[in-house]
């Protein structure tokens, strides 16, 4: 999926109805877009501003468009509202309630590890219980059969069998929470850099994507259950720090301190690093997943935290499975992938040109693994949008997936020895007595326990032309089943695909250097990570998962070597998955760094104006009709205008910003000044009155508002943030993007010299700038804004 290709994508235009396409949603910019070029769809600009692609409005969308934002999507309010009431409260407590909250974040994270790991064993145990029932009665099946020549009925007991467990949780998926669908990793990884992603970290989607995973796995499809592991632990820290269930009504009256979206972000990247440690085993590699893909805002502070988190969950998860599988104190189950113990490989050299032409071959397959399954989306969401289609598309990938499995085992013939099956389930099929089918073997297990057996098996065990087919079976079966709507991951299926292509390489060098003894774990290994890095792109986190995993720190600079020349293989082609999704979805994802040559655009360009303002002092039937007539959710209070002349144009001094769910709390709880006598001190307001309503504030249309109580007023003062981070519409685009970027806004409002408001900017109106790289070429285009998708 080239960049190319994006600005390729001719969209219908009909200009005079852009008002109907460009919604008042709340970062929704209209102003900017009225003064492109409206003479072509897209308008390359020759004024010395660097390939600026500049798009008009349009009125339909293309379905799977990559060149759209959004105005759906809002943002998080990471900054703190520093008003009089959270001033006074602090006053009030003093340094007991810091140093308690600082106990009580430490007491959430050690729940948060512990209650992931639980359900990480739950899924674990049930996957592997499941499993073990279905391929004993399938191999029984096959034995009985196999004699009559009726190889027909295992076949479709097989098919069946994943139809019918599949189409359970496709069912969930599909009509109860369809954001459990996938791995979920980008949608955490959205919502930690500061996008509202609705239903994200509900408990229902917990729920439906601890069974989903087990049925997708269970149910025979390429996908694994440690992706959804890291979305399930961030819905964990997400619910246990909110001391309340907004789905099921409950308030415990704890952890109240902890309901705004600065603190609730933190924890949310701390469930996920705790989501990456019960899945890999790996502590440090959950901390630094979490701050190469996830979080946008880190401090010291969380390091610690979220260390602690990852700790906690890979040992109660290892004390568990210990536990379970009889080795009660052993702790030899660090996390739900388990690859064995590897012994340390040494290399050559020599071999060094080796892993770096392994990266390649893992950046060229992922980078076309990419593109498959970019374009197998678009065709999902042009033509597979209602939620029954989606359930017959998991079902027929379940029988398709069994069928492959059949054929293989049916039409290759690749048999060994019994004594060296790696597999519980040795199945004799067309093999001699004494011996069973290898490719059966891998068939008839789960996929973590495949990717161990071609990582241990001993040179020999498999025919390389097995090997073949199978890496491009699974490979198409993989890029198929992820965004499937079904709970799944894309690591254990790329993995597995990755070592058996490594180890089929393994023996072409073999084939090419006679004299030397190759072992082939070591080139699985580096090929299953080469294969997942050129997928996703992680390089830090992934080379630590993978040590972690495998117990070896000596194994590094392969690894390492292999993932960075994997991603810069990729790179050259297209981006990694997880960003593929989140640009079809249209989520205003804000990257690291600003777009390169953009210091020539001004935050004149690219804010929003005319802004609604309030005044300090509010009317307020006035505050309700600018709620119902806007969407957008902060607004700038200013001073009372100089005159009161319509046709004077006057700009005002800027005192502070108050967000719109402020003041549904203030209408909802009636705090008017009735009087010139009345403040905000003879009402009994705290902090606490905002806590009650986070996150799902009432609706302005829910609001019983009198007609008496409209020639009330509403003193904003004590409420607003009087010091809002502002810039000067002359700043330069990247000094917004890293003001923005670096302190999690939501709101930045633009102000002239004499600090009156002219403009206000929003994270939409910034992530609209897109760079794009493709072959050796970058430049910047400028996205459109859309309600539609």
């Amino acid at each position: 999926m080239s960049n190319s290709s994006k600005v390729d994508d001719t969209i219908s235009v009909n200009t005079s109805d852009t008002a109907n396409l460009i919604t008042n949603e709340e970062e929704a910019s209209t102003s900017h877009f009225t003064q492109l070029n409206k003479s072509s769809d897209i308008q390359e600009s020759g004024d010395g501003s660097h390939g600026v692609r500049r798009r008009q409005p349009v009125q339909k969308i293309e379905p799977g468009s990559m060149n759209i934002l959004s105005a759906k999507y809002e943002s998080l309010d990471y900054d703190t509202c520093e008003n009089h009431l959270l001033l006074d409260e602090e006053r009030k407590r003093g340094y007991p309630f810091v140093v308690w909250k600082d106990i009580a974040r430490w007491f959430i994270v050690l729940l948060i590890g512990v209650i992931t790991a639980l359900i990480a064993f739950t899924i674990d145990i049930c996957i592997e219980e499941f499993s073990k029932i279905k391929y004993k009665q399938l191999k029984k099946s096959v034995d009985t059969y196999v004699l009559l020549d009726e190889l027909y009925i295992p076949y479709l007991l097989w098919v069946l069998t994943n139809i019918c467990i599949v189409f359970i949780g496709s069912m969930l998926v599909s009509y109860v929470e369809p954001v459990a669908a996938g791995s979920g990793i980008p949608q955490v990884k959205c919502y930690l850099n500061g996008v509202k992603v609705p239903r994200v970290v509900r408990i229902k989607t917990l729920f439906v994507k601890a069974v989903g995973v087990i049925t997708a796995v269970v149910g025979g499809l390429a996908g694994g259950k440690e992706g959804p592991m890291i979305h399930s632990g961030a819905v964990v820290a997400a619910g246990i720090s909110q001391g309340k269930s907004t789905t099921f009504n409950k308030d415990f009256k704890v952890f109240q301190y902890f309901r705004e979206d600065h603190e609730k972000r933190d924890f949310v990247s701390g469930g996920a690093a705790a989501g990456v440690s019960a899945a890999f085993g790996a502590p440090i590699g959950g901390v630094l997943f979490s701050l190469e893909e996830g979080t946008s805002f880190w401090n010291q502070g969380l390091t610690w935290r979220t260390f602690f988190g990852t700790v906690v969950s890979t040992f109660t998860l290892n004390f568990a499975l210990s536990a379970y599988h009889g080795h009660p104190g052993e702790l030899s189950y660090p996390g739900l992938l388990n690859l064995g113990k590897m012994e340390p490989f040494p290399f050559q050299f020599y071999e060094l040109p080796v892993f770096m032409m392994f990266g390649v071959v893992g950046g060229v397959l992922g980078a076309l693994w990419n593109h498959i399954n970019y374009k197998l989306t678009v065709f999902r969401i042009r033509y597979v949008g209602s939620a029954w289609l989606r359930v017959v598309e998991a079902c027929l990938v379940a029988a398709v997936s069994a069928s492959c499995g059949f054929l293989m085992m049916f039409l290759l013939d690749d048999c060994r020895p019994l004594g060296e099956d790696p597999t519980k389930v040795p199945l004799q099929l067309f093999c001699a007595d004494g011996e069973y089918n290898t490719l059966a073997a891998i068939w008839f297990q789960t996929p973590e326990a495949s990717v161990r057996s071609f990582l241990h098996d001993p040179m020999g065990s498999y025919k390389p032309w097995s090997l073949l087919v199978f890496v491009v079976v699974y490979f198409l079966l993989s890029t198929w089943t992820f965004g499937l709507a079904v709970s799944s991951g894309l690591f254990i299926p790329n993995l597995l695909t990755g070592a058996a292509w490594g180890r089929l390489l393994a023996i072409i060098i073999q084939y090419m250097l006679p004299g030397h003894s190759i072992n082939p774990a070591k080139y699985a290994l580096v090929g299953a990570a080469a294969q997942l890095g050129g997928v996703v792109r992680m390089t830090i986190s992934l080379t630590v998962i993978i040590i972690e995993t495998t117990g070896q720190i000596s194994n590094a600079l392969p690894i390492i070597i292999t993932l960075v020349v994997a991603k810069w293989t990729g790179d050259f082609f297209n981006e990694g998955i997880y960003d593929i999704h989140i640009q079809l979805a249209g989520v205003p994802l804000l990257p690291w760094e600003p777009p390169p040559l953009t210091h020539n655009i001004y935050a004149s360009e690219v804010m929003s104006h005319p802004v609604f303002t309030l005044r300090t002092v509010e009317n307020v039937g006035h505050i309700v009709e600018i709620l119902r007539v806007v969407s957008y959710n902060g607004f700038p209070v200013v001073d009372p205008p100089l005159a009161d002349d319509a046709e004077v144009t006057t700009y005002k001094r800027l005192r502070g910003l108050i967000r719109r769910d402020q003041l549904i709390v203030l209408l909802h709880n009636k705090i008017y000044n009735e009087n010139a006598n009345t403040t905000w001190s003879n009402f009994n307001v705290d902090m606490d009155m905002f806590r009650k309503e986070y996150p799902r504030y009432p609706s302005i249309d829910k609001l019983d508002i009198q007609e008496w109580e409209k020639t009330c007023m509403i003193d904003l003062r004590p409420f607003m943030n009087p010091s809002p981070y502002t810039l000067p519409h002359r700043a330069s685009l990247p000094r917004l993007f890293r003001l923005f970027r670096a302190l999690g806004l939501r709101h930045l409002p633009i102000v002239n010299d004499h600090n009156e408001v002219v403009g206000m900017v929003t994270r939409k109106d910034i992530a609209r700038y897109r760079v794009w790289r493709h072959r050796g070429h970058m430049g910047m285009e400028e996205l459109l804004l859309s309600s539609e998708i």
